[in-house]
Parts: C-alpha cells; sequence; structure tokens
C-alpha cells in the first residue's frame, strides 16, 4: 500500500483499472465475530464512503486480513503491513520503501491515517479513490510485482477467505473485491484523539505550558504552519514544492500533469502522529522532527520551484522546542494500539 510510485498517468491505464474494479456487490451482514467499526470521533465530519463499497465490519475485517497477507507478493515475503507499521501510524521506518527480492523504491511510504478523507492518494495524486490506490503496489515490480489474476488465485485455495470475501461481497476473490476489500480496511483506519483534539474538545490540561506556545505558534503568523496544515486533519490535501534540495530528481505531481510548475510538488500530509511517522518528506530524508522544523526555519533547501509561501522564519530556539511540543501532541496512542488494526491471530 505504499506511495513509491503512482501509476502511470495515461487516460488509458486509469480506464482499465475502472473496469477491472467494476461495480461492487451487494452488502453483506458481518459476522458475530468481526470487530466492530471505530465510531467517528467528535468534530470529525462524515466519513465519505462509495455507493458500491459501503464500510461494514465484515469488509474492514477481510481487508485487515488482506492487509497483512504476505501471498499478495509474488515472494510471499511481502505484504502491505510490511511498509505501514501500526506503531509508526502506518509508514514506513526505512528511509526508501523495500519491495520483494529486497528492491528498493524510490519514496518512503507514508501512514495511513483519516485516508478516507483524502481527496487523492501517492504522494503525486496518482490515484483518486482508495480501491485504485490499492492495485498498484500489488502490480508494482518494485513492491509485491504480482497480478490481481494471480495473487485471487492464491486465495481462492484458502476456504476461509473464500467465505470471508462471499460473506462481504457475496462473490469470492476478484479483481474488483480485492482492491475493495483493502480499501475498506484502510479507509477505517480512524485517528482523533490525541492530546490536542481533547484540548480542543474542553480539556484544558490535556496540553502543558510548552505545547500551548507551540499551537499559538502553528496557527499564528511566526510559524506560518496553516497555510497548508488545516482543518481537522490538518492538512489542505494539496500539492506543494515544499522546499526540497535543488538536485532532487523526483518530479512529483509534474509526473501526471506534465507541467512544470508542478515539478517537486508532492501531496501535503496530515500531521497526525506525526512524531512516530519518521523518516519525514517524500524521500525519508529528515531523521527526526527536529530536522524538519529546521528545514521549514530555513524557508527550505532552494528548489527553484519552492511554495511562495515558504520563507525563513527565524524562530528562536525556545520557539522550535514549543512547536516540537505541539507537534509530539498531536500522537493518539489509542490509534496506535487499537487491537483492531493490528495483525489478525492466524
Amino acid at each position: 500500500m505504499t506511495a513509491r510510485r503512482a501509476l502511470p498517468s495515461s487516460l488509458a491505464v486509469l480506464f482499465s483499472l475502472l473496469l477491472t474494479l467494476g461495480c461492487g456487490g451487494p452488502e453483506a451482514p458481518a459476522a458475530a465475530s468481526d470487530p466492530p467499526l471505530a465510531a467517528l470521533p467528535s468534530g470529525f465530519p462524515p466519513r465519505p464512503e462509495p455507493a458500491d463499497n459501503a464500510l461494514t465490519p465484515a469488509r474492514v475485517e477481510l481487508g485487515r486480513r488482506l492487509f497483512f497477507d504476505t501471498r499478495l507478493s509474488r515472494t510471499e515475503t511481502i505484504a502491505c503491513a510490511s511498509c505501514h507499521l501500526q506503531a509508526n501510524a502506518f509508514s514506513d521506518p526505512n528511509t526508501l520503501s523495500r519491495g520483494v527480492d529486497d528492491a528498493r523504491g524510490t519514496r518512503n511510504a507514508p501512514a495511513l491515517v483519516n485516508e478516507a478523507w483524502n481527496t487523492s492518494y501517492f504522494w503525486d495524486g496518482g490515484v483518486p479513490t482508495l480501491e485504485l490506490q490499492a492495485v498498484a503496489p500489488i502490480r508494482n515490480p518494485l513492491e509485491m510485482d504480482m497480478s490481481l489474476a494471480a495473487v485471487n488465485a492464491r486465495l481462492a485455495e484458502d476456504p476461509e477467505m473464500v467465505a470471508r470475501f462471499d460473506a462481504a461481497y457475496a462473490e469470492g476473490p476478484s479483481e474488483r473485491t480485492l482492491p475493495r476489500a483493502l480499501a475498506s480496511f484502510v479507509r477505517a483506519l480512524v485517528s482523533g484523539d490525541s492530546p490536542y483534539d481533547r484540548f480542543r474538545r474542553g480539556d484544558g490540561s490535556a496540553l502543558g505550558d510548552a505545547a500551548q506556545r507551540g499551537l499559538a505558534l502553528f496557527q499564528g503568523t511566526r510559524a506560518e504552519c496553516t497555510h497548508c496544515h488545516v482543518g481537522f486533519d490538518l492538512t489542505n490535501n494539496a500539492f506543494k514544492n515544499d522546499g526540497t534540495r535543488p538536485d532532487d530528481p523526483d518530479p512529483g505531481r509534474q509526473l501526471l500533469t506534465g507541467k512544470a510548475s508542478d515539478f517537486g510538488k508532492f501531496r501535503v500530509p496530515t500531521l497526525r502522529n506525526v512524531a512516530k511517522s519518521a523518516p519525514y518528506m517524500h524521500d525519508g530524508s529528515f531523521a527526526t522532527l527536529t530536522e524538519v522544523i529546521e528545514h521549514y526555519d530555513r524557508g527550505g533547501e532552494g528548489h527553484p520551484n519552492t511554495d511562495a509561501t515558504l520563507h525563513p522564519l527565524h524562530l528562536t530556539a525556545l520557539e522550535k522546542s514549543d512547536l516540537l511540543a505541539f507537534l509530539e501532541s498531536l500522537t493518539d496512542e489509542a490509534f496506535l494500539n487499537d487491537p483492531r488494526y493490528a495483525a489478525p491471530a492466524r
């Protein structure tokens, strides 16, 4: 499920994926043993769900099992969870994510947090839905290196998995049901119970003095973080060149649009659980949040396409420390330890 490479931008390829996914089957009730869906946190907007893939406990549980299943990769050694670790906010602690045969990708797999509300997926926004996103890592030769047909043939030999597919979609493993199940699990990953959230809901003791000063900096004209990190999920879902180094070869958003103005632009990520999702940036180039803060304090690394909102901030040492304290307050321990998101017992 990584974002190392987006799907090609050809309309023909995207159209073929849409045909592959087809129409959803009828909804099925959850089995009595399927974990219930997590309730949405207070203040969150309704969760977007496709009409042909409404969330049910049976679909989420099937997706969870697939997410941790190494049979989705050619060598049966790599699962989605290999690059998306719950303790790391479902991100990859490696600088560049790795796939079958230890193949190294070109980007760091980002955190999977509140993905249901995103408007595009992958660092460059290569696909518009979680269902389409689920297809790419399986097919990518640097990731799982499998066809959907081959994966489904493996799964069809497992009576328990076939029964779970039937319960969730009234259909066995297929090129329609597999991506939908994976998307359902990722869509169910909801985080909104950090100290910052509790503070916003009226618990004045949830944030210490340093974190409260950091919040004021974050929201004010001194640090100017809210140019990009706004709203309930602390992202505007836009694409920005955030001052990457001038010799960074990754074209980012330009890979899809062909526009020179999009060179080096990447999707603005949520900051939820950011203290747990190191390393940072599309290429994992910063190991710590302190390095990230220093990067923005100096106005980036000098890329000629750096966003106009970035400029040197000249923060004091205390202000940087306070900003770090605020970012650390975005950690949702309940999310990081929720057994509904953990590997299922086999």
